[in-house]
């Protein structure tokens, strides 16, 4: 299985996003904002990023480009609890799709369903299994 680096602000996003995806098999470090993200991500052995787009600090668009320029080929989902600053307005940009022209993979709005999350995760690593075969290997693990 993967690696798996989260950054998010909200530890609970970042618990949750691991304890789904560890199920699934994956190994899953986290980090608390962009900065600290990066440093994990320059130490190596990450095949995939998920990354919050509104952080204090280095937000996920200024992440983005940064490992767009040291890792380029690495997969990226980024996720948001608001497609916008402006979700009321009718011309608001989409901060989600703005991020998948900047290069991520895929865009998942806050709050998502683990399925969700497990299929953009699958579809960035390559694989599209279907429902039915991720319940039998869940049910297979705790056998």
């Amino acid at each position: 299985m993967a690696s798996v680096l989260v950054i998010d602000d909200d530890p609970a996003v970042r618990i949750t996003i691991k304890l789904i995806l560890e199920r699934e098999g994956h190994a899953v470090a986290v980090a608390p904002e962009g900065r600290a993200g990066l440093a994990r991500l320059a130490a190596g052995g990450i095949n995939l990023l998920i990354c919050d787009i509104f952080m204090p600090g280095m937000d996920g668009f200024e992440t983005l480009r940064e490992v767009r320029k040291c890792r380029p080929e690495l997969p990226v989902i980024v996720i948001s609890g608001s497609t916008s600053i402006f979700d009321s307005l009718e011309s608001a940009p989409d901060f989600l799709a703005l991020a998948v022209k900047l290069g991520a993979v895929r865009g998942l709005r806050k709050p998502f369903k683990p399925n969700d999350l497990v299929d953009a995760v699958r579809h960035c690593l390559g694989g599209e299994a279907d429902a039915s075969t991720r319940q039998e290997n869940r049910q297979a693990k705790r056998l």
